[in-house]
């Protein structure tokens, strides 16, 4: 395990956090720890050709009160892209379990944006002494809820994809009104190659078709919050209403606000879930 200070990777003029480098199965895993190591611990998963920097405008606004990790799934940000080993998202939550039994977290409040939420729900399946409760923002419940859209995936003769791809691919992920593409999110699939970029979405799109997410939620027992950017361009807002079917689940759309609310709108991101984490320490 080694640490250094991640001041260039979360931005310019960013403050200086924690960054890790964990080993696990051969394969080199990166998280960032920040906020008091007492404090509840809140663990940040990122949606599909993402990073820890997808959730960097969330942290000063999380740390006040809980110890906040963000990791880099295997093939995304700092994390090891490798060729030989899998992606599945089983995989991805075992992994998530592991690294946190490594830094000392016992138990935390799991959040996962997009794809990110799936990784979330397979961690509490699989490690339900770990996980507190679930957060997911803006995860399709079924692939029944997906858009459809023209294929993301650029050719394999084209990789990386051309800065016009790659616009085209993120513009999805933003309400159509008032919102930039931040550069750090193209640069997080820049930063892919191509092999996991394809097996992240393969393994996502099988994980969801062999059960949807509220039917495994419901008998995990787990307090669930579902955060939905109502005006999602990936995964239709309505489909967030599925999730009542998890006994006691929170449902809250988010008006004005697309796929990205952790980018989008911060502040109100950031209120929603402290309020529900809130509630879970008092339990």
């Amino acid at each position: 395990m080694t640490a250094s200070d991640d001041r260039s990777y979360a931005g310019a003029g960013a403050a200086p956090t924690e960054s890790r480098v964990l080993t696990l199965d051969g394969d080199d895993i990166h998280l960032c720890p920040d906020g008091p190591r007492d404090a509840p611990a809140l663990l940040l998963i990122h949606g599909s050709a993402s990073s820890t920097r997808s959730w960097t405008p969330m942290v000063p606004l999380l740390t006040p009160t809980h110890r906040v990790i963000r990791i880099d799934l295997l093939g995304h940000g700092r994390s090891a892209k490798p060729t030989g080993s899998s992606y599945a998202i089983s995989d991805q939550a075992r992994r998530t379990g592991a690294a946190l039994d490594l830094i000392g977290v016992r138990r935390a409040v799991i959040v996962g944006h997009s794809s990110g939420g799936a990784v979330a729900t397979a961690l509490a399946e699989a490690r339900p002494d770990l996980v507190t409760a679930l957060a997911l923002i803006n995860t399709g419940p079924g692939l029944d809820a997906l858009i459809t859209q023209e294929s993301a995936a650029p050719a394999l003769a084209q990789w990386p994809p051309t800065d016009e791809q790659l616009h085209h691919m993120a513009s999805t992920g933003f309400s159509p009104v008032g919102h930039r593409i931040p550069e750090e999110l193209l640069d997080d699939v820049r930063g892919m190659t191509y092999h996991s970029f394809t097996s992240t979405m393969l393994s996502t799109r099988a994980y969801l078709e062999q059960r949807a997410l509220p039917d495994r939620l419901a008998v995990l027992g787990k307090p669930l919050l579902v955060l939905f950017g109502e005006d999602d361009r990936r995964w239709r807002s309505s489909s967030a209403s599925d999730y009542l079917a998890v006994p006691g689940a929170v449902v809250e759309l988010l008006p004005g606000l697309g796929h990205s609310p952790l980018l989008e709108d911060p502040p109100r991101t950031a209120a929603a879930l402290l309020a529900f984490a809130a509630t879970q320490a008092a339990r």
